[in-house]
């Protein structure tokens, strides 16, 4: 009997792991939505305070540093009043780890999902790159309301407007590095589950040579080379000085971080892909 039915997709499995299929993951936008109303919903699920707490842990700790290293240390902010140089750090910091370790949980924290049902992979760490713009935005609007109060205190601010339109950009690119990065480790995780106990040391360690608690201004010259190995020093330095006028700004430190965060998440991409096809065989 001659079989005539006709199939509006045909999913077959991918030959080439270099290949990269961006038309599909656009193909499936909608999917990235749900994860994203998912992500914000189940945060939100079961507390009394909702969203305030984005901006409650985040000001928590700029007063925490406010207070060590500023008040007890003397660390130099630079200039600029405490929490408001605290709070530009964390600010774009906090992002940046919620993102890495987001993609960075990609194959073992959904791998039910993945076991059952296809859609590209990808889609997961994407749509936790736009869930956290949320958590973002939140503690921005704290930032400019710290900034508002303390240009009425103080005549050492400088807003640099004609700048202003590199913050989107700074900000898209943190994101780049902590997909890229993020799922490099999803990656090998999920065949070394050693790793994951080195993720939050790795992270710590990188938060201590990122400028948050400290301007990069007041690090001896020795050690000044290392510290813009990092790629997100430059973001967070820029960050800083469109809105107060401190800090480096430096266009060739801004395209290195530019360059090493498309080259990761290429790389990142490809090691994803390859890991995709047998994955579920080792998780």
């Amino acid at each position: 009997m001659k079989n005539n039915e006709t199939w509006s997709m045909i999913i077959t499995p991918k030959n080439k792991w270099y290949k990269l299929n961006l038309k599909e993951i656009w193909d499936y936008k909608d999917l990235i939505l749900i994860f994203v109303k998912r992500d914000i919903i189940s945060i939100y699920k079961q507390t009394i305070l909702g969203p305030v707490w984005f901006l409650l842990g985040p000001l928590f700790t700029v007063f925490t540093y406010t207070f060590l290293f500023s008040g007890v240390a003397k660390l130099s902010t630079d200039g600029l009043p405490g929490p408001l140089f605290y709070l530009g750090g964390t600010t774009l910091w906090n992002y940046f780890q919620a993102c890495f370790n987001g993609a960075s949980n990609t194959f073992i924290s959904n791998s039910p999902i993945f076991g059952k049902v296809y859609f590209p992979r990808l889609v997961m760490p994407i749509s936790l790159l736009i869930s956290n713009l949320l958590k973002l935005s939140l503690q921005f609007i704290t930032y400019l309301v710290f900034l508002i109060y303390y240009y009425q205190k103080t005549n050492n601010l400088k807003f640099h407007f004609e700048l202003l339109y590199l913050v989107p950009f700074i900000i898209l690119i943190l994101a780049i590095i902590a997909m890229g990065l993020g799922i490099i480790v999803s990656s090998l995780t999920s065949k070394y589950r050693d790793l994951t106990m080195l993720i939050g040391v790795g992270m710590t360690l990188l938060m201590f040579a990122t400028p948050i608690m400290y301007p990069i201004n007041a690090v001896p010259d020795i050690y000044k080379s290392y510290l813009h190995l990092n790629p997100i020093s430059p973001l967070i330095e820029a960050f800083r000085y469109i809105f107060t006028g401190t800090g480096l700004f430096n266009w060739s430190q801004i395209l290195y971080s530019v360059l090493f965060g498309f080259i990761v998440l290429i790389l990142g991409i490809f090691i994803f892909n390859k890991t995709e096809r047998t994955f579920m065989d080792t998780i």
